[in-house]
């Protein structure tokens, strides 16, 4: 079976390698000209790192990542509020691990074309539009170098192109922009001293616009620092005298920085050190989409961010997206009519993850904050624990969910 994806990104070349496990040599076109390791940090939660290392990236993931052993709430004086245990210290089989999106991404590439062959990713092809044809899709990409018009043809085609989707806006025409939610996140990476115990994530502040993150995703060149990815949540004061898009990127001043840090006390973490340890910072808009009512059309279907782009509590986004890219290269391996197996793929998924897309809207497991500030202190441990396993539940991300359920590999 020929199967189209379109867009190289994490969730892309998941499921490019998925695909190939099970049997399928898919073909991926990319927008940007050349895939490059940029971005900051991302959290691999186990049930994405289960789906991997079944793909065989297990010694390539520990060797790029660090695995966190505890989640730690805190109010935003830095008073602790909550922490629980994560990854391999929870009792899942897999480790949780925190790492540079771009060292994921050349990690992910490299295995794509050592499996499936150098020119299997395609870039500089922005997807124009697609029609259905005889026994399958045609796309029209354009060719950013030349100007041409690329015409590849498929039996199946996967959007994978990220919040901004092109087979999403085909699918859905009247949707219209994704959703802001008047939050800005500013986003930077500094070598600094080990944070806590050095193998902690880091919540401080649990309400939208007003909340800290740190989290270290390498070991730093000096004994004792780690490379820690932070980030710092203010409101959205969009300019007036620009248009704004959801997914606009705009560098941060030291300056700035420095002045709404200025705002927060946390014991356990020397602030000003980490803007002047940062090189650079740039602020992302905290946006995501509605849920949507199908994936799949037909021989055409949504994967990753293209399907159910979420904000980021629960840190749940990238690694919902492996799980997609495994769960639907099954569903083809299983079922000889193509468009079957797209309709049980959307089975499988949607409702899930529709309902975590609203679930992340009302702070997902950082409700735990809220609710401790509403309460005046600390919740009572059982409260915040039932808190913690409901979005757990919710995500599929139990120890036993994890740990119990039958894989998603293909015997070949």
């Amino acid at each position: 079976m020929r199967i189209g994806i379109v867009g190289g990104g994490i969730a892309g070349l998941s499921c490019a390698l998925s695909l190939h496990a099970a049997g399928f040599r898919p073909w991926v076109s990319e927008s940007a000209r050349a895939i490059e390791a940029v971005g900051v940090g991302i959290n691999l939660l186990p049930h994405a790192v289960r789906e991997l290392a079944e793909l065989g990236l297990a010694d390539g993931l520990a060797a790029i990542g660090l695995a966190p052993r505890r989640l730690r709430y805190y109010d935003r004086a830095g008073a602790p509020v909550w922490d629980e245990p994560v990854g391999t210290a929870a009792g899942y089989r897999w480790p949780q691990y925190s790492v540079h999106r771009g060292r994921l991404h050349a990690l992910l590439l490299a295995a794509v074309r050592e499996r499936l062959g150098p020119d299997a990713v395609r870039t500089g092809r922005r997807l124009r539009y697609f029609e259905a044809v005889p026994g399958g899709v045609r796309a029209h990409f354009l060719d950013r170098s030349s100007g041409a018009t690329v015409v590849a043809e498929a039996e199946v085609l996967i959007g994978a192109d990220g919040i901004d989707s092109a087979v999403r806006a085909r699918l859905h025409p009247d949707e219209g922009a994704a959703r802001r939610h008047g939050v800005l996140m500013w986003r930077g990476i500094a070598p600094h001293p080990r944070l806590l115990d050095g193998r902690s994530l880091v919540v401080a502040g649990g309400t939208p616009g007003a909340k800290f993150v740190a989290y270290p995703i390498a070991p730093g060149n000096g004994p004792g620092e780690v490379l820690l990815n932070w980030v710092l949540e203010v409101p959205d004061e969009p300019p007036a005298d620009r248009p704004v898009t959801p997914t606009d990127v705009r560098p941060v001043t030291a300056a700035e920085a420095r002045a709404r840090l200025r705002e927060w006390r946390l014991p356990w973490i020397d602030l000003p050190a980490l803007v002047g340890d940062t090189a650079a910072v740039f602020a992302y808009a905290m946006v995501d989409r509605d849920p949507l009512p199908f994936w799949s059309a037909g021989r055409v279907t949504l994967l990753g961010d293209a399907a159910h782009p979420m904000l980021p509590m629960g840190m749940n986004g990238g690694s919902q997206s492996v799980v997609d890219a495994r769960v639907l290269a099954w569903c083809l391996a299983r079922e000889a009519d193509p468009v079957a197996a797209l309709r049980q793929y959307d089975e499988l998924r949607r409702p899930a993850l529709n309902a975590l897309v609203l679930a992340n809207r009302a702070l997902g497991p950082e409700e735990i904050i809220a609710r401790a500030a509403e309460h005046g202190g600390p919740l009572p441990a059982d409260r915040a624990a039932a808190l913690s396993r409901r979005y757990k539940e919710l995500s599929r991300g139990t120890v036993a969910d994890v740990n119990d359920r039958p894989s998603w590999t293909v015997p070949r």
